[in-house]
């Protein structure tokens, strides 16, 4: 039986006096993988964002694993989290970033595990024998004393998946995890989003990868203007979408 994992409530978002979310309503299940995609400034990365609160929501509802994100509700009104409480919830989702964030002063090794040792205050020799198995996993298990610059841009992205999985995320967020790397990078980095997706691990990819979304989502959303035009399975949004902004956007793309 599916549980719900994302729930967005007529999500809305300022800044200043530009309204970039418009009433977003979207509902992500448990194990699948959604990918958000659209028109540059269409507020893909500002949802993602906020399904961990590193933007808050200015109206609306937003629910990660059942529990309301950044805020409390008593009597119909929201009031904001203490900045602990919302830390701690927001370990629930991991966040891959488009530019890698990796510590330049610390080893492969010492990115992975800083998270869990310093935050999660998990024992080190215990962490490191997890972070080993993740970089095996990623196809860096051989670079753990390697420095981030001494990477490529894709070796960078998949150190920065690993780290991510190191905390034990519920939720993976990626947005658009590809868009800085050179093509050859690219393929690499897709491959090992497959295989956490093959594992059933939850995800919201804000990408222009059709070719990925295609072949890995389990939900499409067209997002323009701060709006859902049109979501559901690739089958349709991708290959026969109904709302003709879907239809100029893909003719543009594809």
């Amino acid at each position: 039986m599916s549980t719900t994992m994302v729930e967005a409530q007529g999500v809305r978002k300022n800044f200043a006096a530009i309204e970039i979310l418009k009433g977003i309503d979207l509902t992500i299940e448990q194990g699948t993988v959604t990918c958000l995609i659209g028109p540059s400034g269409s507020g893909k990365t500002t949802f993602l964002r906020c399904i961990n609160h590193l933007e808050k929501i200015d109206a609306g509802r937003l629910y990660v694993d059942q529990q309301l994100v950044g805020y409390t509700e008593r009597n119909g009104r929201l009031y904001e989290k203490k900045e602990s409480q919302t830390a701690k919830s927001r370990l629930t989702a991991g966040m891959v970033f488009q530019r890698f964030n990796l510590f330049p002063h610390m080893t492969v090794m010492e990115n992975v595990i800083e998270a869990p040792v310093h935050v999660l205050g998990r024992p080190k020799k215990e962490v490191i024998a997890e972070a080993q198995v993740l970089l095996d996993r990623v196809g860096l298990g051989d670079r753990g004393h390697s420095y981030p610059q001494d990477l490529s841009g894709g070796q960078q992205q998949r150190i920065a998946i690993a780290r991510a999985l190191a905390m034990k995320p519920k939720l993976m967020l990626f947005d658009e995890p590809t868009s800085a790397l050179d093509p050859e990078n690219v393929g690499e980095v897709l491959e090992v989003m497959k295989d956490l997706a093959a594992e059933g691990m939850t995800m919201v990819v804000v990408t222009h990868e059709l070719a990925f979304a295609k072949q890995v989502a389990d939900q499409v959303v067209f997002m323009d203007m701060g709006v859902v035009v049109e979501s559901g399975p690739p089958s349709e949004v991708l290959v026969a979408p109904k709302h003709e902004r879907t239809k100029a956007f893909l003719s543009k793309v594809l």
